[in-house]
């Protein structure tokens, strides 16, 4: 036998293998594909120098050298993970990563949280990048837009992207209210993507499939299209909940009385862990109960959009 201990990857491997003595099933439950199962078992029994498993017609099964293993792998494996969670809880700075279209709805509610609770020290890192690899990435939790990504996350959906056009409340001063799809004929259109998706799909629910004005601006990421609309430039595509203090406020107005579900989402994602840290524990509840009171607010604020139609 090699006197160097196997990887880590390969021992998870063999336990899920254990629990489950089938290769497909295992290879579903860890997201791999079932040669890269069986190739990872059979090179773990080539460095241990004896098989771990007996194959069969109908499964596998554990030999009686693969039985002895299993139980202190699985400790070891508990261990190591309690120790490494028990570690990261003593860190004592949360650190979140956000894109920076959610900043206007996170931002506001972590600032408040470390006034109410100056013990909790939490960094907030804006990214204009939506995805995460916790591997990689030295962070605590996210903020995601769409389904997220990844193995072994604990995700807490916050609130479904709905989209409505918004502007200030100077941009269209003297046109009905409320105002028709003609009224934007001459209209600066800002668009959060390239590819014009989130008007034209707002568009196609109000019944019209092309753009109503041939004047328009293209931005990276929402919150550059949010930026200029707050200045005046033209009427964006802008996200209710994102935007609900801007609209209470009374920064911007939403001109129209439609909005749509586009079907993403934000998501708030850490990483599954034996012992979740306090701190982060007290950051999910909190900003759960936030999101919750969001979608609640939204719902009678589309309900009382709906019946001015």
């Amino acid at each position: 036998m090699s006197s160097s201990l196997p990887s880590l990857d390969v021992l998870k491997t063999f336990v899920v293998v254990a629990q489950r003595l089938n290769f497909t099933h295992a290879a579903q439950s860890l997201h791999l594909t079932q040669g890269a199962v069986s190739r990872q078992i059979l090179g773990l029994e080539q460095h241990l120098g004896y098989p771990l498993f007996s194959r069969r017609a109908r499964g596998l099964a554990l030999t009686p050298q693969g039985a002895m293993l299993l139980a202190p792998v699985q400790q070891a494996l508990g261990q190591l993970d309690e120790a490494l969670s028990r570690a990261g809880a003593q860190t004592g700075t949360l650190r979140i990563k956000c894109p920076t279209c959610a900043m206007r709805w996170v931002l506001p509610r972590i600032i408040r949280l470390q006034n109410e609770r100056p013990e909790m020290h939490i960094e907030l890192t804006a990214s204009v990048s939506h995805g995460l690899d916790f591997g990689a990435e030295h962070f605590d939790a996210a903020v995601v837009f769409g389904r997220p990504q990844g193995k072994k996350l604990t995700v807490h959906h916050l609130f479904d992207e709905i989209l409505t056009p918004v502007c200030t409340p100077s941009y269209l001063p003297d046109l009905p209210h409320p105002p028709t799809l003609t009224d934007l004929s001459e209209k600066t259109l800002l668009h959060p993507t390239r590819d014009r998706r989130d008007w034209l799909l707002w568009l196609k629910a109000a019944g019209k499939e092309a753009l109503p004005s041939r004047k328009a601006q293209h931005f990276d990421t929402l919150d550059l299209a949010m930026s200029a609309a707050l200045q005046g430039f033209g009427i964006a595509i802008g996200d209710l909940c994102l935007l609900e203090e801007d609209i209470q406020a009374q920064r911007v107005v939403t001109p129209f009385p439609l909005s749509v579900v586009s079907g993403a989402a934000y998501y708030l994602v850490y990483p599954e862990r034996a012992v979740v840290p306090t701190a982060l524990t007290e950051l999910v509840n909190f900003l759960d109960d936030e999101a919750a009171l969001s979608r609640a607010r939204l719902k009678n604020y589309r309900l009382a959009s709906a019946n001015s139609l």
